[in-house]
């Protein structure tokens, strides 16, 4: 479609409202789904991420790597098994884990952004000790929980102008790694650093209503309002971490968290430089 110099003009202009709204300010952005899988929407969202960078926001990209963790395992004829959504993790898998998300996707991701005129950094939790974590139970093996976060080697790349492109792998003391949900490390990473805003891309609308009808969207939910969803069934299995991590990161001080379709190109402008908005909004 052939776009005309005076619509780009009006564009821009319709944006500036945002842009200035939301420059020198910290948007967190947690990168997962069919949108980190398909190589074309992939590019596309880095692309939107080196914008909002270059007109002066400061963005911190969280990503998981789930698909690629199951594929590197079956490769190694490791088998993937999940209790209540969460991958069980040995001691085998977790040096999976680590040499996945903090190795060739992390760095699949730098290297798209640099590529597309933008400055990326790449880091993991274990790096500046930035994540501490212990087990979640027994039974997972090696999934952490967060104990604690030292937003320091974020706040360094974003004050030098690079995006942080952050791994969910975390550390203990004792020296042991853990695969850490990528929604919680988000969450309490946006949570610390008082972000703007928190962004989940994700492979979903949104919250539905009907989750047999797209056009049931929910567009905004205050968090007191989610047990109730929770309890009524609107929502339910693997949205309700999700929906929690949100109310966490609200309850932790940053202003708005959006859940937003990763599959829908430029969703990530379209929900941060119009009014429009898409998907549904957290306060």
């Amino acid at each position: 479609m052939q776009i005309t110099n005076a619509v780009k003009a009006e564009v821009l202009t319709q944006a500036l409202p945002y842009i200035q709204k939301y420059h020198g300010q910290i948007i967190v952005v947690k990168y997962g789904g069919n949108a980190m899988i398909n190589e074309e929407l992939k590019l596309g969202v880095m692309r939107d991420l080196v914008l909002l960078n270059q007109i002066g926001i400061k963005v911190v990209l969280v990503h998981g790597g789930g698909p690629e963790i199951t594929e590197t395992l079956k490769k190694m004829n490791i088998p993937s098994e999940f209790i209540g959504g969460l991958r069980k993790t040995t001691k085998e898998t977790v040096d999976v884990v680590q040499m996945v998300l903090a190795g060739k996707v992390n760095k699949d991701l730098v290297n798209l952004i640099e590529n597309n005129g933008g400055r990326a950094i790449g880091l993991c939790g274990i790096d500046g000790h930035m994540i501490e974590a212990a087990p979640v139970n027994e039974e997972l093996g090696f999934v952490g929980d967060i104990t604690s976060v030292k937003v320091d080697p974020i706040l360094t790349a974003l004050d030098a102008g690079y995006i942080p492109v952050i791994s969910t792998v975390g550390y203990d003391t004792a020296g042991n790694v853990y695969n850490i949900n990528a929604d919680t490390v988000a969450a309490r990473i946006a949570g610390e650093l008082k972000a703007c805003s928190l962004i989940s891309m994700t492979d979903i609308k949104g919250i539905l209503r009907d989750k047999d009808d797209e056009d049931s969207l929910i567009t905004a939910i205050n968090v007191s309002e989610a047990p109730t969803l929770i309890k009524d069934g609107i929502i339910s299995g693997g949205m309700i971490p999700k929906v929690a991590c949100c109310v966490e990161a609200i309850r932790r001080g940053v202003k708005s968290v959006f859940i937003i379709d990763g599959r829908v190109p430029h969703a990530i402008l379209i929900e941060v430089l119009s009014d429009e908005g898409i998907g549904t909004m957290f306060y």
